[in-house]
Order: C-alpha cells, then sequence, then structure tokens
C-alpha cells in the first residue's frame, strides 16, 4: 500500500532499528537513561533552549505545557483549525481546568492585532488569559509555515502583557528546511515548544518539549501525573537520535515529492490543489464522489488517503508525504487519481 494518511505512519528503518536494539538504557523516571538524557541535551541544543523532556507524544507535550503555565480558570488564546484546539480531546479543560479562546486566522495564522484584542482585559468577572498557543507547520492549513515575522510580533504583544506563549512545533523541522531557517531562530522568543519525532523524522514514538530549566522540571512531575513516566525509554530515544542527525535534511525530498503530487493532482479537472509549503498537500473535490468514497476507491486500488473534515458529505483529502513514499510511489497516485476521476 502507498499510505498517504500522514507521516505518523512511517516506519523504523533498519539503521534506526540497529541503533534501537543496541541502545545503553536506565530508569528514566530516576533521571538513569543515559540515552534518553543524550536525547533531551540534543533537542535543547538544536532549539537553543536550557532543557529538554521526552515525552511519549506530541498531544502530551503539548498539554503538559499547557499545564505548566496556566492555573484553572484562565483562558488559552488558540487558532480555530489549530491541533490543540481541535483533536486533543479537549484535554486543557479536563487536566487543566482552562478553557479555550478561539481566534479564527487566515489559513491558519492570525495576527498580533487579533491576539491584542482577544487578550482579556483585567476585569474580576472575566477569565484572564493564561497563554497563547501557536502551530508551526500548521497542520490543517496544508502544512503552512507560520510567518516568522508574524509569530515574533504575537510574541512582543503577549510578553508585554506578562503572558508566555508555547509553540505546537510538531513539524518545526519541516519548516526549517523548507525556508533554510535554523530551528533556534525560528523558536526563539518561545517561552516553551514541542516537537514530534514520530512524523517527518521517522521515529515510531516521541516528542520532546524544550524550555527553560525551571519550566522542564516543573513539565517532569506533570508528565508523571498524565502518566507519561517512562522508564528504560532509551531504546526509544535512540531513534531520536539516530533521526535528529539523518532525517532532517531528507525532508527536502518530502516537499519535493508534496510539490510534484499538488502539481499532478491540480491537472485533473474536477480537483482544486492548495500549493503545499511543506509535506501536507490538501485536495479539494469539486465536483464527483465524496472525500470517503474516492477515498475508499483509492484504497482497492493501493493507495491509502484521509478525508480532512467531519461528516459523510466532506469534500476535502489530505496527503502527506513522508520517508516511506518514493517519487514512483507519487506517480502511480496521480494516475490512479486521473484513473478514479476519469470523466468527472
Amino acid at each position: 500500500m502507498i499510505d498517504l494518511r500522514s507521516d505518523t505512519v512511517t516506519k523504523p528503518t533498519p539503521a534506526m532499528r540497529r541503533v534501537m536494539a543496541e541502545a545503553e538504557v536506565g530508569d528514566d523516571v530516576y533521571g538513569e537513561d543515559l540515552t534518553v538524557n543524550r536525547l533531551q541535551e540534543k533537542a535543547a541544543e538544536i532549539t537553543g533552549t536550557e532543557a529538554a523532556l521526552f515525552v511519549p507524544s506530541g498531544t502530551m507535550g503539548n498539554q503538559v505545557a499547557i499545564a505548566v503555565h496556566t492555573r484553572p480558570g484562565q483562558e488559552v488564546i488558540v487558532e480555530a483549525t489549530s491541533h490543540i484546539y481541535n483533536v486533543e480531546m479537549a484535554t486543557m479543560a479536563r487536566f487543566s481546568g482552562v478553557q479555550p479562546r478561539v481566534i479564527f486566522g487566515e489559513r491558519g495564522v492570525f495576527t498580533a492585532e487579533q491576539v491584542r484584542q482577544a487578550i482579556r482585559p483585567n476585569l474580576y468577572y472575566l477569565a484572564q488569559t493564561g497563554l497563547v498557543c501557536l502551530e508551526n507547520t500548521h497542520n490543517a492549513a496544508g502544512g503552512r509555515i507560520w510567518p516568522l515575522a508574524v509569530a515574533r510580533e504575537i510574541l512582543e504583544v503577549a510578553h508585554a502583557q506578562g503572558i508566555p506563549v508555547h509553540l505546537d512545533a510538531a513539524r518545526i523541522f519541516n519548516a526549517s528546511v523548507a525556508t533554510r531557517i535554523p530551528v533556534s531562530e525560528l523558536v526563539q522568543g518561545f517561552d516553551s515548544l514541542m516537537f514530534c519525532l514520530s512524523k517527518g523524522l521517522g521515529c515510531p514514538v516521541g516528542s520532546l518539549l524544550c524550555g527553560s530549566r525551571e519550566f522542564i522540571a516543573e513539565a517532569g512531575r506533570v508528565r508523571k501525573a498524565l502518566g507519561g513516566g517512562m522508564r528504560q525509554a532509551g531504546i526509544l530515544a535512540a531513534a531520536g537520535l539516530y533521526a535528529l542527525e539523518h532525517h532532517v535534511e531528507r525532508l527536502a525530498e518530502d516537499h519535493e515529492n508534496a510539490r510534484i503530487l499538488a502539481q499532478g493532482l491540480a491537472e485533473i479537472p474536477c480537483l482544486s490543489v492548495t500549493p503545499p509549503e511543506t509535506n501536507i498537500v490538501l485536495v479539494e473535490i469539486l465536483r464527483g464522489p465524496t472525500a470517503a468514497e474516492l477515498a475508499e476507491r483509492l484504497r482497492r486500488r493501493g493507495v491509502l488517503v484521509a478525508p480532512a473534515g467531519a461528516g459523510t458529505e466532506a469534500r476535502k483529502l489530505r496527503l502527506v508525504t513522508h520517508l516511506d513514499v518514493s517519487r514512483q510511489d507519487i506517480l502511480r497516485t496521480i494516475d490512479l487519481f486521473r484513473e478514479e476521476l476519469r470523466g468527472t
């Protein structure tokens, strides 16, 4: 099967499996897993932060950050289509006792002025703003890269009010490779950030939460409360170290494959394709089958794609390129789309 549903479906390469099998391990809850420690040090070095914490998932990393930065009864400013708001099971409310304050951005990106207007005035009967969250790249917006100048304006506005800013940087390495801007520069000024190892970097499990030493010390306690205290996690951390050393620059291949895929699908009359900035291609079916119907037809032909949006009548698909998808797979996918939509 050609699996374009997500870059989370990647499998460890043989070389990655070897380093995992040979990893030096200890009890990470005691801080004794040397491989985890090396990964955390590497993550802090790459992001330009003081410290980092290995967590099982990006969702846990985001939610730990929210719990550390806020107190119950506050609001968190988020974009309407963001991952934190839409697909993290309302955990900010369930675990941290805070509620989202939603901003509608343009293709996932809101402005500093929108943030300024969303920050609550200091009135006793209003929930106060505890945190602002950004997402780079923005998943639901088709892997859009958050403009660096806009991010810095938002940081300035929030920090002037004493409000911390967290970055959901799940695919920050995609943004870095696409823009040729170092990760440390893209995340500079944020009070915390989370990046994933299990997406484009090709690891089986894991994310890193980064910030100040004080923040990470508290984050470790919150991780434990969420059940994220992993023991001999060096087996997983070894995969992360390997990925950071070998799988970053190759993300450019995924971006080129996404560009070729988008270009080929855009030539099909019944499709409207959003040009990708990184490795995510959004496709709208203007007429003919629904997204679910077309996805099923393609599955029968050996290609997996994901409908974007809820409901049986949804007409958008999301296709994600990654290290387990070759150029030949991309060309085959374009051909199958053409065959299934011929005459539509």
